[in-house]
């Protein structure tokens, strides 16, 4: 019995924010029927991220779905002290996301969706603009999509041919 008690709860390996919740409603004979669905971004702070969506018929449910696909889809990319290395566009049907380094003190400087996400990856200063549509899923899906083509300093010396020597001198 006591072996229970002493069982502490593990430090959560990630932070979970939830973007959207939106609640639909299909007219059936008897009324009106809601559902859930749920845009989540779970990250570890340390330069991994993911995202997921979720719909079920009740609002825990459908959290707890869309936290399941983001741990499944983790992408890991390059920070560099607790910014980005380089500014990239991202882009997603119709919505884009610009996403610029800053300098330590500046914060994130960022709206709800790419908020979310930066707040979750661990990044501290970053200024970012959200051009075009500006629909959660859709933000949320262009800025992964320039993180995704973040590369870091060894990625680029690679991709030349050289030592990071040669490219830092």
């Amino acid at each position: 019995m006591d072996h229970q008690k002493n069982f502490e709860k593990e430090p959560k390996e990630f932070v979970e924010k939830l973007v959207k919740l939106n609640r639909t409603a299909k007219t059936v004979k008897g009324g009106r029927r809601m559902a859930f669905s749920a845009l989540t971004v779970v990250g570890d702070q340390k330069g991994r991220v993911g995202y997921g969506f979720g719909k079920a018929n009740d609002v825990s449910e459908a959290i707890r779905k869309s936290i399941d696909r983001a741990k499944r889809n983790l992408i890991t990319f390059p920070m560099k002290n607790g910014t980005l290395p380089h500014e990239m566009l991202g882009n997603y049907k119709s919505s884009s996301v610009l996403i610029r380094p800053a300098c330590p003190g500046t914060g994130i400087i960022a709206g709800g969706a790419v908020r979310a996400v930066m707040d979750a990856a661990g990044i501290t200063d970053v200024v970012s603009k959200s051009l075009g549509s500006n629909s959660s899923v859709n933000v949320v899906h262009a800025t992964f999509d320039a993180i995704s083509k973040l590369m870091d300093a060894k990625c680029v010396a690679q991709n030349r041919g050289k030592s990071l020597k040669d490219l830092w001198g």
